[in-house]
């Protein structure tokens, strides 16, 4: 037993997911950016297994601003707008993808480079928050997909 103990922590603390009180945060990423481009967004899933709650607010050292966004369908053109919160329903998944909800990392003081870390906390309507280790990767752009041959772009599942 004594053997089997740190393996388990090990393999805990090597868990792609992090959680608080009533929410639990798997696969975060952000998106890796080119010298110059002063903004990248951060993506994940926010399952929340107690009551109704709502992430009002993020922060990171790595962007003078950290804003909630959505992007929108406005007269045929996908814009991306600010929120002041993202539902987490009581029991559901709460998906921040490309193309739809989103924290955006404003004003980043130098590139993230793939295969780097990022801290992010999150902070909820209920006054918890959460420290989260995000890492950045190399991901293509909402809308790129099209250029990739198949003509179609794949839609995201948005749980508001």
């Amino acid at each position: 037993m004594k053997h089997g103990i740190p393996a388990l922590i090990s393999a805990l603390l090597m868990s792609s997911s992090v959680m608080a009180a009533e929410v639990e945060v798997q696969s975060p990423y952000a998106r890796a950016t080119a010298p110059g481009q002063m903004n990248s967004a951060a993506f994940m899933q926010l399952n929340n297994t107690g009551e109704p709650l709502k992430l009002v607010a993020a922060s990171s050292p790595a962007a003078e601003v950290v804003e909630l966004h959505t992007h929108t369908q406005d007269q045929g053109v996908m814009r991306m707008r600010r929120i002041d919160a993202i539902e987490l329903p009581a029991g559901g998944t709460t998906e921040l993808a490309p193309g739809g909800l989103h924290i955006m990392l404003i004003g980043l003081p130098k590139p993230l480079k793939e295969g780097s870390m990022i801290d992010l906390e999150l902070t909820f309507d209920d006054g918890d928050s959460l420290e989260v280790e995000v890492p950045v990767k190399q991901v293509m752009p909402a809308g790129m997909q099209m250029k990739q041959g198949h003509g179609h772009v794949h839609g995201q599942k948005i749980n508001q």
